[in-house]
């Protein structure tokens, strides 16, 4: 027996918890991760990352090394007996401050792989095929019996291991589950067909709209085909496929992954268990993969949740702001449940007939979940949400915002051309941005926040608003909110 101590003990190496552990270690906090898996997944699942997992990834210092292995995809078409009747994609095209307006149709596989090598190469790798056993919470944090018979003892313990999660099980917590009757198949394949191969997401019209093809990265594409039944074979999903498309055919040519699931949806009535286990991704909420939130909401959970462990462990917030965490995610999980299960119904209900055409209205109507660009923490005002990503010159160099903030830290923007001279908190990074003068550092044409200081927290999320004057109430008040630490400030 081998006793360890950490700071974040992660139960779960899937992208959740992979991204949990590595924005950890950016945070300067010790994680440890443990999973029953051999490895990284090599293929399957999710399929796509959404615009603002893009911007989240750029924070993160992550966006460039994945960016270039996917597709970029925010089209959707309709089509039927054949012909050609509809083609959409302006709720992408109609956002702001998003320089990325699609999907980033790539394989979940990418994703766990890199953020595997980053962890291993700065020596805080997945502990592999291993299971936890028990946990004990004390007022100190947690102690958690592995299946090799290994202690360790932690702050804190993230339960990220999935939909039959341990950890939330092992603590009891309601998680009620809705069963609708739908089954679908899904298959990776490279295919052969008639059919001109673009790259967008089609959805075939037929008595339903029970297959749906969906561009990825490489030269693979996928099918999702609904079958409402359990025993079939891909021979099966494929006849299902080739009447949605006649008088076009496809067949596989190679076959990369095969699988079925039944659409299931549920909310964790906790996140945060004793003040000391939280749950987060597939752990505390579970819908169906119309949409393509599953993954991106998994590792929106990731982001809200580092920066607060960050806070209370290294610059002495109250414990009390981990219940934020609870409070900011669990309706964006009930929104995504609506969402996706509003989608998959209308593949097999509609009261005209028009199921496809249904389906594309419902993506318009939830493009802020589906994009990710509509998840907010407040109900009015500019706290709360999204910051804006922007163009940011330095002399004739461009660059974008994102690309500028740090996850392990809040940034003060401040958009204005006078001299400032500020006592900062070590949690606060301040970036001044001119108005349209190349003659000083940073500046930028855009009129976004001209004139304003924004403090924007590690997430990217803005946390207030204020006028240039207003600058040093702005961090007095941030410091009173998240640091038992006094600091003296002063323009």
């Amino acid at each position: 027996m081998i006793t360890k101590e950490t700071d974040i003990f992660i139960v779960g190496a899937g992208p959740v918890g992979l991204a949990c552990a590595y924005l950890a270690e950016l945070s300067g906090l010790k994680t440890m991760i443990i999973d029953k898996s051999e490895g990284p997944l090599e293929v399957g699942r999710a399929d796509a990352l959404n615009a603002r997992t893009l911007q989240l990834l750029e924070v993160a210092d992550l966006f460039k090394e994945l960016y270039p292995l996917g597709l970029p995809c925010n089209t959707s078409s309709i089509w039927e007996k054949g012909k050609f009747v509809s083609r959409q994609s302006y709720w992408w095209d109609e956002l702001e401050g998003c320089f990325h307006k699609h999907f980033l149709m790539l394989g979940q596989a990418f994703v766990e792989k890199l953020l595997d090598e980053k962890l291993t190469s700065i020596n805080a790798p997945v502990v592999r095929q291993t299971t936890l056993e028990d946990i004990q919470v004390t007022e100190e944090g947690c102690i958690s019996t592995l299946s090799n018979g290994d202690i360790i003892k932690s702050d804190y313990l993230i339960g990220a291991d999935g939909s039959h999660s341990f950890v939330r099980n092992y603590f009891n917590i309601p998680f009620e589950i809705t069963r609708p009757q739908i089954v679908w198949a899904v298959i990776d394949a490279v295919f052969e067909t008639d059919f001109t191969k673009v790259p967008e997401i089609i959805v075939f019209q037929s008595e339903t709209s029970d297959v749906a093809w969906i561009p990825r990265e490489g030269n693979i594409d996928r099918f999702y085909i609904r079958m409402d039944r359990k025993d079939f074979v891909i021979e099966d999903a494929m006849e299902k496929i080739n009447f949605a498309m006649a008088p076009h055919t496809v067949k596989i040519k190679e076959l990369i992954w095969f699988s079925q699931f039944s659409v299931k949806e549920s909310v964790a009535e906790n996140y945060l268990i004793q003040d000391r286990v939280i749950l987060a991704g597939d752990a505390c909420h579970i819908h169906s993969v119309n949409g393509g939130q599953g993954l991106n909401t998994g590792l929106a959970d990731s982001f809200n949740l580092i920066w607060k462990l960050n806070m209370i462990k290294n610059h002495g917030a109250d414990q009390s702001l981990l219940n934020l965490y609870e409070t900011e995610r669990k309706p964006v999980a009930l929104s995504v449940i609506q969402s996706s299960g509003e989608l998959v119904r209308s593949t097999k209900y509609s009261n005209s007939g028009t199921h496809a055409k249904d389906y594309v209205k419902i993506v318009e109507k939830r493009a802020g979940n589906i994009t990710g660009m509509g998840i907010r923490y407040s109900e009015n005002g500019m706290a709360g949400t999204r910051v804006y990503d922007i163009e940011v010159n330095q002399g004739e160099k461009k660059s974008q915002l994102y690309s500028l903030l740090d996850y392990t830290r809040f940034t003060l923007l401040y958009f204005g051309n006078q001299k400032i001279d500020l006592e900062l908190p070590g949690f606060v990074k301040v970036i001044q941005i001119h108005s349209n003068d190349s003659q000083h550092g940073l500046w930028t044409e855009s009129k976004y926040y001209k004139d304003q200081t924004i403090l924007v927290r590690p997430d990217s999320y803005i946390e207030s608003v204020g006028s240039l004057d207003q600058t040093d109430s702005l961090i007095k008040d941030l410091v009173r909110k998240y640091s038992k630490n006094s600091v003296s400030l002063a323009m």
